[in-house]
């Protein structure tokens, strides 16, 4: 039988771990300083997001792609069509990255 009440620390944690960031975020709103100057409206661009974008594509990939990998004869066709899709993602996200130049180095 299942009874709800089984899931009451469940519930209680997600509620918690849900209002201590909205508390935050709101806490803060209300201390911190307000300034809206030139310096402060301008964006600072390093460069660095081109660097954490192939990383992402490396990474994940190979994160969800080697569990697949290691169970590919169980999983059947539908799950190798999901993986393709997947990697299809990641390689416009790494054309992106290459076009933007990220894969040289200067």
């Amino acid at each position: 039988m299942f009874l709800l009440h089984e899931y009451d620390i469940f519930w209680t944690f997600l509620i918690i771990a849900s209002l201590i960031p909205i508390l935050v975020f709101w806490i803060s709103g209300l201390l911190a300083p307000v300034s809206k100057g030139p310096e402060k409206l301008s964006s600072y661009e390093s460069g660095y997001y081109m660097f954490a974008l192939v990383f992402v594509v490396f990474d994940v990939d190979t994160v969800f792609l080697y569990p697949w990998a290691m169970s590919f004869d169980v999983l059947g066709l539908s799950v190798f069509i999901e993986a393709f899709i997947f990697v299809l993602i990641l390689v416009v996200g790494l054309v992106y990255a290459w076009r933007k130049g990220a894969l040289e180095w200067s």
